[in-house]
């Protein structure tokens, strides 16, 4: 049994994922704390005491620790470690690569922060759908929308690690005011989204969520029926629009929505049959990912094993 382990740690908009990886891919002393409305330095320290524990908990197994890799909801620059995450006040430019290297106080190790939807393509290459492909898209499906773009080997990431942010694309030709907070794809198929448009076909969305959605659909609600349907044609227009442009081997569908969703797949892929580059769709493969919720974390180990992107 190999003695090197590496951390990682996925960050949510509600909770921080943790857990040592082995050599071969395989979690360890998996554990998930609620953030418990922790803002700004709050949800620092409680990264670094994970940290902590996991390095604790290698010692005490006889591994050595090669590097920690965090995955964040938002916008994380990987060179300097410093990230913009929405759903985390206080974290408008936080230094969490700094933190991380104050806290382990050990240069030797490895500390690597990516965006998640990059984390999630690099861990779905590195033990999920995507393994033995050089070109692969997942497009994460959750709260919001975003795409872990893997192109040529290499995970795209922009001139500001921005690249992916396509809750943003515009693929409704009418403008609307919402479009200024969440983006027009992330309006009509994001989880918030759908459960903003089941409201406003009359459904009570006071305390709904995408569970209770999928639930109406089951039992024949017809608003539900509307809106995944809505949805359907939104996400199939953004794998033409990928495909188009990328020529990928696979686009991967995951996230909290997806889940439920994956049984629209075959349908998905026949509205993006109708906009997409003909020939590359033909050479295409579209499929559910095969981490689940588990993605980004398999991701952040990915970073901490290779020094990031």
């Amino acid at each position: 049994m190999s003695d090197k382990t590496v951390i990682a740690l996925d960050l949510g908009g509600t909770k921080l994922a943790a857990a040592l990886f082995t050599a071969d891919g395989r979690p360890e002393l998996k554990q998930s704390t609620p953030l418990d409305g922790r803002t700004g330095d709050a949800v620092g320290r409680l990264i670094t005491q994970e940290v902590n524990r996991l390095r604790r908990a290698a010692a005490e197994l006889g591994k050595q620790v090669l590097g920690v890799g965090v995955a964040v909801p938002g916008i994380a620059n990987s060179k300097t470690g410093r990230v913009w995450a929405p759903n985390i006040p206080g974290w408008e430019d936080y230094p969490l690569k700094d933190e991380i290297r104050a806290a382990i106080g050990d240069q030797r190790i490895n500390v690597a922060v990516g965006s998640d939807r990059a984390a999630c393509i690099l861990g779905e290459a590195w033990h999920g759908a995507a393994r033995d492909c050089r070109d692969a898209i997942f497009i994460a499906v959750g709260t919001g929308i975003g795409a872990g773009i893997l192109a040529d080997g290499h995970v795209l990431e922009g001139a500001h690690g921005i690249a992916g942010a396509i809750g943003w694309w515009a693929l409704n030709p009418e403008f609307r005011d919402e479009y200024r907070h969440w983006g027009c794809f992330e309006s009509h198929a994001s989880g918030e989204g759908l459960v903003r448009a089941w409201s406003g076909k009359g459904h009570d969305g006071e305390k709904s969520s995408t569970r209770e959605l999928f639930e109406a659909y089951e039992r024949g609600d017809h608003p539900a029926s509307g809106v995944l349907q809505d949805a359907i044609k939104f996400w199939g227009m953004a794998t033409a629009n990928l495909v188009s442009v990328f020529n990928p081997e696979k686009i991967i569908f995951g996230g909290g929505v997806f889940g439920p969703a994956t049984r629209f797949l075959n349908a998905i892929a026949d509205e993006a049959a109708r906009w997409a580059q003909p020939v590359a769709f033909k050479r295409v493969s579209i499929e559910a990912s095969q981490l689940g919720g588990d993605a980004a974390l398999y991701g952040a180990a990915a970073l901490a094993r290779s020094g990031g992107f």
